[in-house]
């Protein structure tokens, strides 16, 4: 009998020669050299539709990792989120060679402007008939305040509260700027646009500031689908009010079951129904037809990780300068302004694991980081449905390796084992990126979502009264 819960997929990249694992572009099978080439992407998008994929997930940051020793020195020999693109403009051309594929994209709620940034998420709302998500974070690095001019990078728990009054404008522009019929088209009359039914926002609050009517005209899902992947306490809050999607990287399923009861809990307290939250675990999967050789592709790939740089990462994910430090230094628990559900992953929550600076360069499963399935295809699917029962997960951020070939496997080697388990769909849901993850949904934010209370009504004012 087939599994209840279909297991969800996002390939995790950035536009950059490696993400996560440090240094993993000098790999002779990779191609992340190519990370600057068109067909570097829209092959990206084939394989995931060819692998039935849920979505492309891009992530992305600001300003240069800085942490490790205090320059970028490391990030930049190791090629590690450094350089990096714009996400946003690989969509339309991964749009364009598919069909059902979704992409997530970051937006950073501290530093992007909110009625600039709302026109380009509905603009590519539109070019992509409803398969966008945005994935809001507040940012952590010091080097972007600098870098944007700001005298202060913000403290952890202030940069959600900025947060929550940029999403309430946010849903001001998408929701209730445009009515559903104020875009008439009509041909005849000679008028494209109801000016009746086309309001201004005016919103005048502690941090943001906006009066005129939203660029664009309601797209198919209006606002897209909202991941947040803030695992800490106040992160949680926020994902629960606003969130359909969030995401963490933990090894350790009892963390994991923990953080997804928080999750849903939040979502009841903010008025929502429990399973109106989908979470997802990001996950690195080694795997080939037999254990011995998964074993030897991630001995293979380790030889070229590199261990300064995959430091920098954690220097970074942990707001600590691991550089002052010896390789046999335990990580202790201190307070930060970086993510701090990695910090609790790897101290608090660590099962008495004592995890040392030098396990945090190596290609493994390390305290604190994602999922770490190494073997064969039964074993992956395994440890795949293990964490989706115990943990209660609805899906995975495949961390990328060396690719195409890491990808490529698990979609010709695991995908088809999970759909003959009943663990995985055989074919895509039609309809908008909500449409597909929510079925029944209809496309547009639920009634229980926060941001369905700012559509259209008499708090807003007609756009002529800003024009007059």
């Amino acid at each position: 009998m087939p599994d209840a819960k279909e297991i969800a997929i996002n390939a995790f990249s950035m536009a950059a020669p490696t993400q996560s694992w440090a240094g993993l572009w000098a790999h002779p099978a990779s191609n992340g050299l190519a990370y600057t080439d068109l067909e570097f992407w829209t092959d990206l998008a084939k394989l995931c539709e060819r692998g039935l994929i849920d979505c492309v997930f891009l992530a992305d940051i600001l300003g240069a990792n800085d942490a490790y020793g205090g320059t970028p020195e490391a990030a930049l020999r190791s090629g590690t989120m450094l350089p990096n693109n714009d996400p946003m403009m690989l969509i339309s051309a991964m749009a364009a060679v598919t069909r059902d594929l979704s992409f997530g994209i970051t937006g950073n709620t501290t530093y992007e402007t909110p009625y600039l940034l709302a026109r380009r998420f509905s603009t590519l709302d539109h070019l992509t008939k409803g398969r966008v998500a945005w994935n809001v974070v507040t940012g952590i690095l010091k080097s972007t305040a600098k870098a944007v001019g700001a005298e202060n990078q913000v403290g952890h728990d202030a940069r959600y509260d900025i947060a929550d009054e940029y999403m309430e404008l946010m849903y001001k522009l998408w929701e209730g700027s445009w009515e559903d019929d104020a875009a008439v088209r009509d041909k005849a009359a000679r008028v494209f646009a109801d000016p009746s039914k086309v309001h201004a926002i005016r919103h005048h609050g502690a941090h943001y500031h906006c009066e005129g009517i939203h660029l664009a005209e309601p797209s198919p899902q209006r606002t897209p689908l909202i991941y947040a992947a803030g695992a800490s306490t106040r992160g949680r809050a926020f994902a629960g009010r606003h969130a359909e999607a969030t995401f963490m990287s933990t090894n350790s399923i009892d963390f994991a079951k923990k953080t997804v009861r928080a999750y849903r809990e939040e979502a009841i307290k903010a008025g929502r129904r429990p399973d109106s939250l989908k979470v997802f675990n990001a996950a690195t999967v080694i795997v080939a037809r037999t254990s011995a050789e998964a074993r030897d592709l991630a001995a293979d790939i380790a030889r070229y990780s590199d261990e300064t740089g995959n430091l920098a990462m954690f220097s970074q994910w942990l707001g600590i300068d691991l550089s002052k430090y010896a390789p046999d230094d335990p990580i202790t628990y201190v307070e930060s302004n970086a993510i701090q559900s990695i910090m609790e992953a790897m101290t608090r929550e660590s099962g008495g694991r004592e995890w040392k600076v030098r396990d945090l360069g190596a290609f493994a499963k390390v305290g604190g980081r994602e999922a770490f399935f190494v073997g064969s295809v039964d074993e992956v699917c395994d440890e795949m449905i293990r964490w989706r029962d115990e943990a209660d997960i609805d899906g995975f951020n495949l961390v990328r390796t060396v690719e195409p070939s890491g990808l490529t496997a698990f979609v010709d080697l695991v995908v088809p084992e999970l759909q003959n388990r009943g663990a995985y769909k055989t074919a895509y849901r039609e309809g908008s990126m909500r449409e597909k993850l929510f079925p029944g949904s209809g496309g547009r934010l639920p009634q229980d979502h926060l941001g369905v209370t700012f559509r259209t009504s008499v708090s807003v004012e007609r756009a002529e009264a800003v024009l007059a």
